[in-house]
């Protein structure tokens, strides 16, 4: 139930799964991105945890129409459009969806775990930022400190996870939303090559694992996704990129 080219995103009312069933009465609201940008599968997941019917309009970020353009004064993604106001920044994005509604909350109610928790979401943040080090990086020697940078955010990761599933135990908050659309980019790498981003960690799979499994995850991408992502890979002039080219012609 999510929207793709004219279909709505959300939970139906009374959802199965869904522990607020309730009507929301919302403006509309129009996620704006390309197919492949992990904060919009943030802000996408959360409305789907919430069970805000959405729309999602997604554009050509090579080719940004002049409509997006009046809209976003730094042309970046995401961008919600909520009736006839543009809301930029994921961050922004994300506290305001968390505010209209506050009935199902992804974030802690106690100040110092909310801040807590905004942390490790800029954390997430900051490792998307890897993660395109990484896969840009020009050679195998860069490859490989890109590689090890990655592992050592990992780790750190790892010192704090739980039992799980999640973050904070059960709940699936807000930092979850942040680190699935991380771990669904390993998914095409790891199709690519074993790069050992994840060597010797145990918490840190298990937790991929779990927010994989998650119906909100899951749905917020287009079919074609991996794909795409790894087509987009491909023409990236990279390291990765000579990787995929030295695979497909074996």
């Amino acid at each position: 139930m999510f929207r793709r080219e004219g279909v709505r995103y959300g939970w139906p009312a009374g959802a199965a799964g869904h522990p607020f069933s309730t009507e929301l009465q919302m403006p509309n609201f129009e996620l704006i991105s390309n197919h492949l940008c992990p904060y919009t599968q943030r802000a996408a997941i959360q409305l789907a945890e919430k069970g805000i019917a959405h729309e999602r309009v997604y554009i050509d970020l090579a080719n940004k129409p002049e409509w997006f353009l009046q809209l976003s004064p730094l042309g970046k993604v995401p961008l919600l459009r909520v009736g006839d106001v543009a809301i930029v920044e994921t961050v922004v994005i994300c506290e305001y969806i968390e505010e209209v509604e506050p009935a199902v909350p992804l974030h802690p109610v106690a100040p110092l775990d909310r801040a807590r928790h905004r942390g490790w979401a800029e954390f997430a943040s900051a490792i998307i930022a890897d993660v395109f080090a990484f896969y840009m990086a020009p050679d195998a020697a860069a490859f490989e400190r890109k590689g090890s940078d990655l592992h050592a955010r990992f780790r750190w990761l790892e010192r704090h996870l739980g039992d799980g599933p999640y973050f904070a135990g059960a709940w699936f908050c807000l930092v979850d939303a942040a680190f699935a659309p991380i771990f669904r980019l390993f998914d095409t790498f790891d199709r690519i090559g074993e790069f050992g981003i994840f060597k010797g960690l145990r918490r840190v799979p298990a937790y991929r694992a779990a927010l994989a499994e998650r119906a909100s995850v899951r749905q917020v991408v287009v079919s074609d996704y991996s794909q795409r992502f790894r087509q987009y890979l491909t023409e990236r002039g990279s390291h990765l990129s000579g990787l995929i080219q030295q695979g497909a012609g074996r």
